[in-house]
This record gives structure tokens, C-alpha cells and sequence, in this order.
């Protein structure tokens, strides 16, 4: 009797599971999120690694070698275009630049010497000489005719008359030496000589005017406003010339220096909208193109792009490393989706997004991007605004997968069961 009952369960279990295969399973079914495309506007962001630099610097040397005598100012100073830094002995110097000062005021009398009273006296010494001789031909000239009148009337001898003119021919001589004697003073020897005196004032000029800068070399003065940033001598310190004695920079605004891609740099113009991430300080700051290079780099063949940002506060320091981000092109009205959306198909070209189909299954459709930020992507084409385009839970998800948007019910108990 109990050998019977056991069949009998057991041929009901049997049969229970054979009605069981029988039924048709469930369908599987992936929760995911998803969303309509967008309307709104996308700006490419171009993005490269910089260093800060300064707005201007000046590495600041002395022309002469000299010991310093003086500092006015420390690293961290502020100063202004045309401040005095520094000053280095000048002792030899300051008797060098005396020195040519006095040969230079007695060049300077010379010279009114020589225009003011010799080449003057000169030309009317000439002048005189001149008026005498030719008194002495028209003396000579009366005379001739007198005597000829009296040897055609036969009151003198023929001895007489040629007297007087030989006489004349003196005369006439004298003259023409007086007057070549003027001209040459009036057009050959005034001008040598002012030549002469204007060339003597010259170089004693020259010379005092380099004198003088060379004593100005030893006062050393900022080209620009800006901080002092290096000094490495102190005083009494040997200074040589063309070393380094002091650099200033303006930071006042300073520039970030960034190499991108020729096909980048033609979305930008000047005063495009940027910014920078720096390391330690939360939020990006605002930056604005000042300068694209009209030449492409021979080494990179990129082009150099410079972001000005300021720096009223001094808050920012030269040679930070930075992540600079510069707003390119501006596209309005485009259709947009999430990021995380899109996928690459296996051939590494072809981008695709899953949708939801009418009947609640997941369809892959290929589409064509445009701009794209680390949000959002641009589609050209292959979707509409009216596709539901999932944007979580795509991931190797099959065509014709059931899907339903929303979270999955465990893990929603397992949330609830964390609160708890």
C-alpha cells in the first residue's frame, strides 16, 4: 500500500512538470533610462594644456661692467616704467663724462670764435684790400690819361707817359689779386672754416654725449611697470654687462600659450571666450583669445593661440601648468543628445544610438554627429526629435530587446532596505 502511494506522487510531480514546459516563458525585459533629443544651441570646446606666462617681462642687465653700489628694491617690489632699481660705482665714469664737458664748452667757444670775429674780420680785411686797389687802378687809369693829353700836345716826353703805364698794369695787377684774394675768403676759406669749427663741435659734443650715457648705464631703471622677480647679486657684488642684474614682470594679466590644430584655429577669432582649470583652485577661471598666430609652427605645423587672463588680485602665478578650454564654433538650434547616448560601432567609425521602437523594443539606428562637448553631441541625422533615445542601460544591448524605462524593482528594495 505504501509502495502504491509513492508512484502516485510521483506521477503527479511528473505531470505537474510536464504542464509546467509546456507554458511559454516570460519574455526578458532591461530597465533603462532614456529621453527625447533636444532642441538648443552647442559650442565646440577646444580644449589643450598651457603654461602661464607673463603679460610682459624685461631680464634687465647693465651695458657696463661695475660693482653695485645700491639696491632700491627687493623680489615681490612693485615698481613703475622708468623707476630707478639700482646703481653701480661710477666714480671714473662721472670724471670721464667731466672731463668731456669741458672740451665740449671750449669747442663750443671756438666755434663762436671762429663765426663771430675771425672768418668776420677775415672777409672785411679782404674787402678793404680790394676798395685800395681799385683806388690805386683809377688812380692809375687818370694818370695814363692826363699824360696822354700832354704828350699829344707835346708838353712831355714820350718817357713819362710810359711810366704811368706801367704804373696802370701794376695797379690793374694789385686789383685782380684783391679781388680773387676776396672771393677765395668769401666762398672757399669762410666756408672750410666754419667747417672746420662746426666739426670740432661735433665731435666734442659726441664725445660728451657718450660720456654721459655711459654715466646713465650705471643707474639701472624698470623698462615696464610690473614685480620684481629675480635679483641675484647683492651690493658691493661684481655686476657684468650683459648678465642678468634684474627681471621684472608684468602680471598684472597673464597668458596662456596654447598649440592646436590648424582646422581648430579657423573657428576662432579674437576675443573668443575661454577658460582655464588650475591646479588647487575649484572653479575655472575666465579667459579671452588675444592673439592667434597667422603662421602655422614649422616644428608642430599647429598654430599658437594665446588666452589672456587677469590678474588684478596677483592670485595666479607664472608658470603654472593649466587645462586651457576655448569656446569654438557655435551652432543654434541643434539637435542634441546625452553623451553617454552614443556608441561606437566595431569598425571604430560608425556612431549609433539605441531607441525605443513603438512596441517598447530597443533598435539600433546609426546617425551622423556634429559638434560634440563632454555632455552633449550634435546629430546631424538618423533620429528626430520624436525618438525616444535610451541613454542608460545601451550598453551591448540587442536589437528587439524588451526594455522599460525606469529602475529595476531589486534594486529599488535594495535601496529601500539601505535607507532603512
Amino acid at each position: 500500500m505504501r509502495f502504491h502511494r509513492i508512484l502516485f506522487t510521483a506521477a503527479t510531480l511528473l505531470s505537474v512538470l510536464g504542464c509546467n514546459k509546456k507554458e511559454a516563458l516570460p519574455e526578458p525585459e532591461v530597465y533603462v533610462q532614456a529621453t527625447h533629443p533636444t532642441r538648443g544651441s552647442i559650442s565646440e570646446q577646444i580644449t589643450a594644456d598651457a603654461t602661464l606666462a607673463p603679460l610682459a617681462q624685461a631680464a634687465i642687465s647693465p651695458r657696463v661692467t661695475a660693482p653695485v653700489k645700491r639696491f632700491m628694491v627687493q623680489r615681490g617690489s612693485r615698481v613703475k616704467a622708468g623707476q630707478l632699481l639700482a646703481t653701480l660705482e661710477n666714480s671714473d665714469l662721472a670724471a670721464a663724462a667731466l672731463d668731456s664737458k669741458g672740451a665740449y664748452t671750449a669747442a663750443q667757444g671756438t666755434f663762436e670764435t671762429t663765426t663771430r670775429a675771425q672768418v668776420p674780420e677775415d672777409t672785411t680785411k679782404a674787402q678793404t684790400d680790394l676798395a685800395q686797389a681799385k683806388a690805386n687802378l683809377d688812380l692809375s687809369k687818370s694818370i695814363v690819361n692826363g699824360r696822354a693829353q700832354l704828350f699829344a700836345q707835346g708838353a712831355i716826353p714820350g718817357r713819362d707817359l710810359d711810366t704811368a703805364k706801367a704804373a696802370l698794369v701794376q695797379a690793374q695787377s694789385a686789383y685782380e689779386i684783391a679781388k680773387q684774394h676776396l672771393d677765395f675768403v668769401q666762398q672757399i676759406n669762410h666756408k672750410a672754416a666754419l667747417q672746420t669749427a662746426q666739426g670740432q663741435l661735433s665731435s666734442a659734443e659726441g664725445k660728451y654725449q657718450g660720456a654721459q650715457a655711459q654715466l646713465s648705464y650705471t643707474e639701472i631703471r624698470s623698462p615696464i611697470d610690473g614685480v620684481v622677480t629675480d635679483r641675484p647679486l647683492f651690493a658691493g657684488e661684481t655686476a657684468s654687462a650683459g648678465t642678468t642684474l634684474l627681471t621684472v614682470m608684468d602680471t598684472s594679466a597673464l597668458i596662456a600659450k596654447l598649440h592646436i590644430a590648424q582646422m581648430q584655429a579657423q573657428q576662432l577669432v579674437l576675443g573668443a571666450e575661454a577658460s582655464i582649470a588650475i591646479p588647487g583652485i575649484s572653479e575655472p577661471i575666465p579667459a579671452k583669445v588675444s592673439l592667434i598666430s597667422p603662421a602655422l609652427d614649422p616644428g608642430s605645423t599647429t598654430v599658437e593661440v594665446w588666452l589672456r587672463v587677469e590678474n588684478t588680485g596677483g592670485n595666479l602665478k607664472v608658470g603654472t601648468p593649466v587645462h586651457a578650454s576655448i569656446t569654438g564654433r557655435t551652432t543654434p538650434e541643434a539637435l542634441l543628445v546625452p553623451a553617454e547616448a552614443v556608441q561606437t560601432a566595431t569598425d571604430g567609425r560608425t556612431k549609433f544610438v539605441m531607441v525605443i521602437a513603438s512596441d517598447g523594443t530597443a533598435s539600433k539606428k546609426p546617425i551622423t554627429i556634429g559638434t560634440q562637448t563632454a555632455e552633449t553631441v550634435q546629430v546631424l541625422s538618423g533620429i528626430t526629435q520624436q525618438d525616444m533615445v535610451i541613454t542608460t542601460g545601451s550598453y551591448a544591448l540587442d536589437d528587439k530587446t524588451k526594455v522599460k524605462i525606469g529602475t529595476p524593482p531589486d534594486s529599488a528594495a535594495g535601496k529601500d532596505a539601505d535607507s532603512k
